[in-house]
Parts: C-alpha cells; structure tokens; sequence
C-alpha cells in the first residue's frame, strides 16, 4: 500500500491540529497588529491552543474569532508566522546537519578544528536553505488554512499569562 500526503495529514486528530495551528497563528497574528513587539508563544493539539502571554480574555477571544472568519474567507496568509517553531526546527535541523556533515567521521582533533571554518559555512547555507523551507513546511504540512468545520468552543484563562482556546 502507497501512502500519499493527504492519506496521512488529512487523518483526523493531524488535521485538527493542523487547523488549529492555523488558527493559532492568525490570533497571533491579529494580537499583535497594533504591538508587533507582544511577545507570545502558543501551542496547538487537536482540541485547540494554549496562548501563552499577557493577554486580556475578551482580546483573546476577538481576535481568535476574528481569526478564524478571516481564515473562512480565504486569507491564508494568516496561517503562517515568521516566529513558527517549524521555521526554528527547520533552520536548527539544516544547520546542525550541514556542519555535522563536514566533521563526521574518524577525525583528529586538529583535523577537525582545520574543518571548523568548513563546518560554518555549510551550517550557514543550512541556515539560508530553511528560511524558505519553514515557511513551506508550514504551508503545506504544519498548518492548515481551511478551517472546515471548526468552531471556537471556549477560551479559559488558565493562569495568569495562559489562555486555553478550545475547538471542535
């Protein structure tokens, strides 16, 4: 049996994760249009979010709405963030790869300083090579920007700096 792409993300509790993550990003997104130095981290399970930050409940719960209508008329772009822990992934696993490429092996210690240089420099090309790929990871495998069926249920302020955005 062949598997393709779609038989495997498109698997129920992948897909509503990746639509949340979508909609993870978006509120992210529309959080902070008007303070692009808000730091906040979410992360997304087939249930829904957690948003961790300084945020005010009914902030949180007009721009996932927000979010989400947006991402019903078409706007994908908004599934996809700079600050994604694929683009991190991506750029740290190309890095660490390319340099470990150069110094595998059975190599001295001095043969291995002598390569160091050799090492950067691939790591730097690992780094320049993932800057498109995150972005295409997310587009296509991490994130999904139709939302289907998908509904915000509730959103709890766990703690303080914690929101639980719930779906179905």
């Amino acid at each position: 049996m062949t598997y393709n792409r779609n038989m495997i993300l498109d698997q129920p509790l992948i897909l509503e994760t990746r639509r949340n993550h979508a909609l993870e990003h978006a509120t992210i997104h529309l959080l902070t249009r008007n303070k692009p130095d808000r730091r906040m981290v979410g992360h997304s399970n087939p249930s829904g979010f957690l948003l961790f930050g300084n945020l005010e409940t009914p902030k949180v719960w007009m721009a996932a709405t927000e979010a989400l209508e947006r991402l019903r008329s078409g706007e994908s772009e908004l599934a996809i963030h700079p600050g994604c822990g694929t683009n991190l992934a991506t750029t740290a696993l190309l890095a660490g790869t390319f340099a470990w490429f150069v110094l595998r092996g059975n190599k001295s210690i001095l043969t291995r300083i002598l390569l160091l240089p050799f090492a950067v420099t691939f790591a730097v090309i690992g780094v320049l090579l993932a800057r498109p790929l995150g972005p295409w990871l997310q587009k296509y495998i991490t994130t999904e920007a139709n939302p289907g069926n998908l509904q915000i249920v509730d959103i709890l302020p766990l703690r303080k700096g914690v929101h639980r955005v719930i779906t179905r």
